[in-house]
């Protein structure tokens, strides 16, 4: 077997992927590489028989799962700038997994224990401001995904996330099938009014990778929805396109995201109030600059 790309030390300028080298194929024994190898850093640490310092705990999960992060990047970056069925039958595969590993990670009981450990210990431990963040935020972490929490929960929690991810999955490429299904075909001098000779070319680009060469068409990708609502003279076309941008996932059929919504709302709300937390907003919140929902309200108020 040739050997795979995503393995090998990269050579390229400024160590960018060597895209032209990685082939769909090679992405899923990479997962499957860069999860064992996470899996058995983790291992390592977790059953450290010396005590927990800075180094052997919060430095080591700082840098384990570097293969794991390195084919993560490249994925899902090439499958958000230019996926393809195959990419997105392997984003549906690893969702679940990718999603199962994190959990495992975090409420691995033995790992959490030395990192309460030193939670509880930092006053004491000379840290750096740059260390006390460090362990500060990965401590949080741990608590955010439930590793003080009983079995049952703990349990529940993990089957919680790994429904989220394939929901996410599912919705993100129910919104591109959507994006993908809709052209507003422009017909004659009218429909073209406002729009520069690069919009124009563009158009044609877009109509022809449609089949319907000789004409112009706008699509629902950004870089062909945007400049249209912005310099079309006619304000029906924006209208209808802008619309079709709004409607994605709501069109019935296989594509629907209502469905998808209202379970990942419930399963949102189902995870905060495990977590001790009155809604998802509030959880959601709690680390970032607002910390509060109200305090949200009340700045956009």
């Amino acid at each position: 077997m040739a050997e795979n790309p995503l393995l090998t030390e990269w050579t390229t300028p400024f160590g960018a992927p060597p895209f032209a080298a990685i082939a769909p194929e090679h992405f899923r024994p990479a997962f499957d590489a860069g999860l064992a190898e996470h899996n058995r850093e983790i291992a390592t640490i977790a059953g450290d028989e010396r005590a927990a310092t800075f180094a052997n705990t919060v430095e080591a999960l700082e840098m384990s799962g570097a293969t794991l992060r390195k084919v993560s990047a490249v994925f899902f970056n090439l499958n958000g700038a230019n996926t393809s069925d195959a990419l997105e039958q392997i984003e549906r595969d690893v969702a679940p997994i990718l999603a199962n590993h994190q959990s495992a990670v975090y409420l691995n009981e033995p790992l959490f224990k030395r990192v309460d450990a030193l939670k509880a210990q930092a006053a004491t431990l000379a840290l750096s401001d740059e260390q006390r963040r460090v362990l500060d935020e990965l401590h949080l972490a741990f608590i955010r995904h439930g590793a003080a929490l009983s079995s049952e929960k703990k349990k529940r929690l993990r089957e919680i996330a790994e429904r989220l991810a394939v929901l996410g999955t599912q919705f993100g490429q129910n919104v591109l099938a959507d994006e993908r299904a809709y052209a507003l075909v422009l017909e004659g001098d009218t429909d073209l009014a406002g729009l520069s000779d690069a919009q124009l070319d563009a158009a044609a680009k877009a109509a022809a990778e449609r089949g319907l060469a000789g004409k112009r068409a706008i699509t629902l990708s950004r870089s062909s929805i945007e400049p249209f609502l912005q310099y079309s003279s006619r304000r029906d076309l924006r209208e209808a396109a802008f619309k079709a941008w709004l409607a994605r996932g709501e069109n019935g059929g296989a594509s629907d995201n209502r469905a998808i919504i209202a379970e990942t709302v419930r399963l949102r709300v189902e995870r905060a109030r495990l977590l001790g937390y009155e809604t998802y907003a509030a959880f959601r919140l709690e680390d970032s600059m607002a910390k509060t929902p109200e305090a949200a309200l009340d700045l956009l108020n």
